[in-house]
């Protein structure tokens, strides 16, 4: 699944193109593209259509388009990319992709968003949202570093009162938002830290190191376009981003750790794989029993 970097990159293109525009028609094809919204693809297009795109939002790995009119409630239409999902702004007459599964033209008659998605594991939902802006599907989602309501002070607060793995908290979608994976191996690599230290072993300051990392590293990834390492992440005009050529541990087993030359290794840790140097960041003794 894109993680932050990438999702924000998307947004941004659809900031540039699609917000302020009106929806003429909207076609979903497939149930799949739909099931996250209950009465289905048709009733989807009936309640979106005649809307304008008012805003494109995003927290942690979550978008949405915010919809409104004089006489409608705002809603906000959830994007879900999953695996290999992708939003392209095209010409009317681009030939159709492969994998077109949804559709959106416009009253001004400009390029269409299109929803391409090969693995067919994203699709879109309509829901109401919060006052602060938020579909309610999602508010168990806690704010991501980029956003002012992030308070990093009470993530740091709850990562140490916690027993569990500090890679396992920063993953934690409910704790802080938006770093998947790759960007936590890549802060915990430039904290120093091993992703299996018990997090309430670390001190304050240390966590808060490893969340300013992953913002930086995060805000680097960005800077690039997002990461990319097939062709299905791309922004909304096709392009793949390059951070995936700055990284310093995630998917580099056997290179040279960039800090000490000691060759980085490869775990497995909660059904994924996990880089770091053996150097830098040592094993807490639990896990170098194992």
């Amino acid at each position: 699944m894109p993680e932050l970097p990438e999702v924000e990159v998307v947004r941004r293109g659809l900031a540039d193109h699609v917000v302020g525009r009106r929806i003429a028609s909207a076609s979903f094809t497939g149930a799949r593209v739909a099931r996250r919204h209950v009465p289905g693809p048709l009733h989807l297009a009936e309640q979106v259509t005649g809307l304008e795109v008012t805003q494109a939002r995003r927290r942690g790995k979550y978008l949405w388009l915010v919809l409104g009119d004089a006489g409608h409630p705002v809603l906000g239409l959830i994007a879900h990319l999953g695996m290999s999902g992708q939003l392209l702004v095209e010409a009317a007459d681009a030939p159709d992709e492969k994998h077109l599964h949804a559709r959106f033209t416009f009253a001004d008659g400009g390029p269409e968003l299109r929803f391409v998605d090969q693995r067919t594991f994203g699709g879109f939902a309509l829901d109401d949202l919060g006052d602060d802006g938020v579909p309610h599907q999602i508010r168990h989602i806690a704010p991501d570093p980029f956003e002012p309501v992030y308070d990093q002070h009470a993530v740091v607060r709850r990562i140490k009162a916690s027993d569990s793995a500090i890679k396992r908290m920063v993953l934690h979608q409910g704790v802080v938002s938006g770093i998947g994976n790759i960007y936590a191996d890549e802060a915990l690599w430039r904290a120093q830290v091993h992703g299996e230290r018990p997090s309430s072993s670390l001190t304050k300051p240390t966590i808060a190191r490893v969340l300013d990392h992953a913002r930086e590293v995060m805000a680097a990834a960005l800077d690039q376009g997002g990461t990319s390492f097939d062709a299905l992440y791309v922004n909304v005009n096709g392009a793949s981003g390059y951070f995936d050529r700055s990284l310093h541990a995630y998917g580099q087993e056997g290179e040279p750790c960039a800090r000490c030359g000691t060759p980085i290794r490869r775990e497995q840790f909660m059904n994924r794989s996990s880089f770091s140097c053996p150097r830098c960041q040592p094993r807490p003794r639990s896990a170098a029993r194992r």
